[in-house]
């Protein structure tokens, strides 16, 4: 390595650079776009877009065409509302807790109504306000986390009463096991969906999310919403192709040595050397989303070799095995790749025993992000 690959890093002093390639995003959300039409794609940006930066990403997909956006929380689309055009639709997956309501109408935010309670709220606050106000209506169709009851389906289509006030833009579930794509739950929750659908004749059904989008016409609807899938991660077993990777992460070597065979490394000493072996320490930890669960079983590269990870990953560091690399190619400044060409998110995933929701979700905010 040149010295000049050595000493070309960040001027914040940042422990790694997480490089995100916003093209990639947009061309992921294309390809989903042109699979699912003439449905509608809308765009997962929860949790900062997956880690990601939720400002940027959305920033990028509204310009891609996107005009549908879902946050999880009430306080996330506040964020976005203010950067995003007026046509563009912000959608609280969660709902509201009690006494937001107004502010979320005042703001343009529309809410998934999850229990009788929500739409109790969301009904008066159209009273309140004297107009119509936007929302969603989810129902639980096999997954037990959010959304009304199938019979409480067939007493919200009895009674329109309870929905006075109320522009129903879609009903909605979310499918449970779409990542495993012969699941039998998958049919029977688009049975199911099918079914609460007949109760709302005329109203669009928002149903497939990023596995779904890619399971057939019966888990679409009107309106997927993808989201691990736009971030580069593979979102069903079925999918061939896989999608563009978005996410790479660079670590800054911190110190190298060699050590003598018989020598602990890490907290608790889970790991000791039987050769003598060159060591370095990078400076990511669990803090920055490298799992624990990583320790003496996930690794680094350098180029094609591999470096094992040794010990226990720390709060701030992580020792590898640098023992196959050329005496003097990795010294302070050094980098290193965790995720990236030579390694996937679901490798990192894979060694970790989690899922790369997860991975991503947890890298956290000390890196250098540089946006393509």
């Amino acid at each position: 390595m040149d010295m000049a690959s050595v000493t070309n890093w960040d001027k914040s002093g940042a422990p790694g650079v997480l490089t995100i390639d916003l093209s990639a995003v947009r061309r992921n959300w294309r390809r989903i776009a042109s699979l699912v039409a003439p449905a509608r794609t809308s765009a997962v940006v929860k949790a900062d877009a997956y880690g990601l930066g939720a400002e940027r990403v959305s920033a990028a997909l509204y310009e891609e065409g996107c005009r549908d956006f879902f946050v999880a929380q009430y306080g996330e689309a506040v964020t976005l509302r203010s950067l995003l055009a007026d046509d563009a639709a912000l959608y609280v997956l969660n709902g509201l807790q009690p006494g937001v309501e107004s502010d979320c109408a005042l703001r343009n935010v529309i809410p998934v109504l999850n229990s009788l309670e929500q739409v109790g709220r969301w009904r008066s606050t159209a009273s309140l306000l004297g107009r119509r106000l936007p929302a969603l209506l989810q129902f639980d169709t096999g997954m037990s986390r959010l959304g009304m009851a199938p019979e409480e389906a067939e007493a919200l289509s009895c009674d329109p009463a309870l929905l006075a006030g109320i522009d129903v833009r879609y009903i909605m579930s979310h499918l449970a096991c779409a990542d495993e794509a012969e699941d039998p739950h998958n049919a029977a929750q688009a049975r199911m969906m099918q079914s609460i659908s007949e109760s709302f004749p005329g109203i669009p059904v928002c149903f497939g999310n990023s596995g779904g989008s890619f399971l057939g016409e019966a888990y679409r609807g009107a309106m997927v919403r993808p989201g691990i899938a736009l971030y580069g991660a593979r979102p069903t077993d079925i999918l061939t192709q896989p999608m563009e990777p978005v996410v790479s992460i660079d670590a800054a070597v911190v110190q190298t040595r060699t050590v003598p065979a018989g020598t602990s490394v890490g907290y608790s000493a889970t790991y000791v050397t039987e050769r003598a072996q060159k060591l370095a320490t990078v400076a990511l930890g669990y803090a920055d989303g490298v799992p624990r669960s990583l320790s003496n079983r996930g690794a680094f590269f350098l180029g094609n070799v591999r470096l094992p990870i040794v010990g226990r990953v720390s709060m701030d560091s992580t020792i590898i095995d640098i023992t196959d690399v050329p005496d003097g190619a990795l010294s302070l400044g050094a980098r290193v790749e965790w995720i990236g060409p030579h390694q996937s998110i679901e490798q990192v995933a894979e060694d970790a025993g989690t899922i790369t929701w997860e991975i991503l979700t947890g890298i956290g905010n000390r890196y250098a992000r540089h946006y393509r």
